[in-house]
């Protein structure tokens, strides 16, 4: 039973292809077939039985959007999606959040990264130069988006103090570095610096409660110097997201534990954040058959292992990027003393929004209400209601702005896209882009996605 149609691409040579989304034992995949390189399907959306409420169907999974196009298109559209990305004037969604990837350098190297990062031949590192032109590019194009400073392990830049102060110059509404947090861990009054330059955030990688989850995934145990890490950044007053890559079968079994930890820390935690493994840069398996986990599994794994905090009817599709991309909840902690404790916001989270109106809202508004968000909760300094005001932040953001940081706590979900899964449609909605040396802005799985023997689709930036 074919329940939608789209494109995608073959995953040997990256063939645009016509596929559908149909029912395959009781789950729902991608399918799609390549002239030269045969059938390929892909799960999307499993079944899953739940503690208490139950999965959303994938029929009712649904956020309707009028697509928003860019104002200021940096390509043509020639070969079609997702061949002419720049942003196209096809493209659907403004730039919520904007990556510069700052180096490909890495201290770690471990053996699952989307950027295939650490490795003996990485490119030299953009100049302060180039780093300003990217900058300049997504401020032109992007406004006040989010930005993320990424990599590679963007710490082992030593003038990464001067990037950030470059970038609050230039007024994004949030400054967060996305790191492995090794540094932050081990030198002494590092968090101070990046804190006084002007960061606001860290994206801290986290991606369970055992070494055994690290070792498979980082390649080395980790979990004492993160504990320093979030320590460090306490100390310097920087919010931190902890962000967990998970596989099947390695560390989904974690993820309640790591809701508790997460929430164990205190309000310097601002959230936890899940990415089931996409499988393009660096991962130990063939495409084909990697260890997947999809939305519903990750609904499932949190309701099932931690059914005091979390139930499955709390998660919302998003008003911002594709419905099928991610999930998020929003919730008060009932207690500030590291006891695990929260409860749900009496209404979703502001980047989702109920749909009530009869005709699909703006896709631009999800975006503005997502990086409001964003911006708001994740910010280490206090000054939420001075930031509500600037951004001109809706009547529930203030609320929450004037509430403060410290008693709210988001859980959210990004299912990112690779060549087996990369629906076009899909990419057309991503409101997270990575600022390119020649101007461009790609979705963020485009610029990452490889084929099944390593090409990358759109080539390392160099």
């Amino acid at each position: 039973m074919i329940l939608r149609r789209t494109q995608s691409l073959c995953p040997v040579c990256l063939r645009r292809l016509d596929a559908t989304y149909v029912y395959d034992n009781q789950n729902v995949a991608l399918r799609k077939t390549c002239p030269d390189h045969g059938s390929f399907v892909v799960p999307v959306w499993r079944d899953a039985k739940v503690q208490g409420s139950a999965i959303p169907a994938f029929k009712i999974w649904t956020r309707p959007k009028s697509p928003s196009y860019p104002a200021l298109p940096h390509t043509e559209v020639r070969e079609g999606c997702p061949f002419d990305c720049g942003l196209c004037p096809e493209h659907g969604q403004h730039t919520c959040t904007g990556l510069v990837e700052v180096t490909l350098r890495c201290d770690m190297a471990c053996p699952v990264c989307y950027a295939g990062a650490g490795g003996m031949n990485a490119p030299r590192d953009p100049s302060i130069a180039d780093i300003l032109a990217r900058l300049d590019a997504l401020q032109r194009t992007s406004g006040r988006c989010n930005l993320q400073l990424s990599g590679g392990e963007p710490t082992v830049r030593e003038d990464l103090p001067a990037i950030i102060g470059l970038s609050r110059q230039h007024g994004f509404g949030l400054i967060q570095l996305n790191t492995n947090g090794l540094r932050l861990a081990r030198e002494e009054g590092y968090a101070e610096t990046l804190a006084q330059a002007g960061l606001d955030s860290v994206y801290l990688q986290w991606d369970g409660v055992s070494d055994e989850s690290f070792r498979a995934l980082r390649g080395q145990p980790c979990l004492e110097f993160k504990h320093h890490a979030v320590e460090a950044c306490t100390r310097a007053g920087l919010g931190v997201v902890l962000v967990a890559t998970v596989v099947r079968g390695i560390n989904e079994r974690e993820l309640g534990d790591l809701l508790r930890l997460a929430l164990r820390f205190g309000p310097s935690v601002r959230g936890l954040h899940v990415q089931p493994a996409a499988f393009f840069g660096r991962y130990p398996w063939r495409l084909a058959e990697a260890p997947r986990l999809t939305m519903p599994d990750i609904m499932a794994a949190l309701t099932n292992q931690a059914p005091e905090l979390v139930r499955s009817d709390h998660f919302h599709p998003p008003a911002c990027e594709h419905e099928l991309c991610s999930f998020s909840a929003v919730y008060r902690r009932t207690s500030m003393d590291g006891t695990p404790g929260m409860e749900p916001l009496g209404q979703p989270a502001p980047c989702c929004p109920s749909v009530t109106a009869t005709a699909p809202p703006p896709a631009a508004e999800g975006a503005r209400a997502a990086r409001q968000f964003t911006a708001l909760h994740w910010k280490g300094t206090g000054k939420e209601p001075a930031l509500a005001a600037s951004l001109g932040a809706d009547s529930f953001t203030r609320f929450l702005a004037q509430a403060g940081a410290r008693q709210r706590f988001t859980l959210s979900c990004m299912a990112f896209q690779d060549a087996l899964s990369l629906d076009v449609a899909r990419v057309r909605g991503c409101c997270i882009h990575v600022a390119r040396s020649d101007g461009r802005l790609i979705p963020f799985c485009l610029h990452n996605l490889t084929s099944g023997d390593g090409i990358r689709l759109y080539g390392i930036d160099t």
